[in-house]
This record gives structure tokens, sequence and C-alpha cells, in this order.
């Protein structure tokens, strides 16, 4: 009797453990952010879910939160907001951060995530190759991001951000 208990215990484990771990690893992961680089919009302590999949099927978009490898320590996560996209010229000049299009057309960016009188530091024109994205943290004065370590490759995106479950009242989906 015991011995039945043990073997349908131990193959709902296994079943359990087969459905749970590729869903883990392929699809959604969890993430806790940690600190203040994406103030206002995230905070320390946010525990967010990203998603895996959606860049397997498509192309990154601008303004999209992503989590990715950190290019200059591959153990360490950084969150950031994908601003340039490949092919594209990112230029940051007395505050204001525009991009030019694979088609030549030139965009002031549409931040309202921002607060309202944050200036991007820093004067920059960079162009991305075919490969290559630029991400800013929200909170630009605090934030470590392309304008320090530079453009990075997809491969380094671990996933976009798809649900905040904590704090519960801020429960967003993204």
């Amino acid at each position: 009797m015991w011995k039945k208990i043990l073997l349908e215990n131990l193959e709902m484990i296994c079943i359990a453990l087969l459905i749970v771990i590729p869903i883990r690893y392929f699809v959604i992961q969890p993430f806790i952010v940690q600190g203040g680089s994406m103030e206002p919009n995230f905070y320390t302590k946010d525990y967010l879910i990203i998603d895996e999949l959606s860049y397997r099927l498509r192309e990154p978009r601008r303004y999209e939160v992503i989590v990715l490898k950190a290019p200059n320590h591959p153990h360490e996560y950084y969150i950031k907001r994908l601003i340039g996209l490949p092919n594209e010229t990112v230029e940051i000049q007395n505050g204001q951060v525009s991009i030019t299009t694979v088609n030549g057309q030139k965009i002031e960016l549409e931040e309202d995530f921002l607060p309202v009188g944050t200036i991007t530091s820093g004067n920059l024109t960079l162009t991305l190759n075919s490969q290559q994205y630029f991400a800013l943290g929200d909170n630009r004065v605090a934030s470590y991001d392309s304008r320090n370590w530079g453009a990075f490759t997809k491969d380094a995106i671990v996933g976009r951000v798809w649900l905040r479950l904590w704090p519960p009242q801020r429960f967003a989906i993204f």
C-alpha cells in the first residue's frame, strides 16, 4: 500500500517537473529588479515575469522593456528600455534623444514614460549595425546603459517584461 502511494507521488512529481522545467527555461522566467535605473516605472524588489518566447517569433520593438545579459558581466542581468533598433543611428544631443531610422527619417523620441523634465545626459552619435540594439534606463541620471557600454546584439536579450506581479498594488501587464 505505501509503495503504491510513494510510486503515485513520485509519478506526479515527475510529470510536474516535465511540464514546469521547459516552461521555466524556454517560455517565461522570473526576475527581481535590483537598483534604481528604471525608476519611476520599476523599483527595486519589483517581481517581474519575463517573456522569453516573443523574440523567437518576432523582432524586438522600440520602447519595450527588456532584460538582457550585462555586456561586460555575463552573469548579471539588466532591465532597460529598448531605444535603438538595427541599422538606425542614435543621437543624444543637449538632453534630447533622436533616432535616424533605416529609411532616413529623423524622429525625436516620444518618451512619455519618463518624468517631465528628464534630460538624457551625455552627447553621443552611434550608428548600429544590422545586428545591434541600443537601450537606456528610464532613470537617465542613475542608469548604467548603452551610453556606457555601447550597443549589444539580440543574443544578449533574455526577453521582454510581460508582467509585474509584486507589489500587488502595482500589478501590470506590459
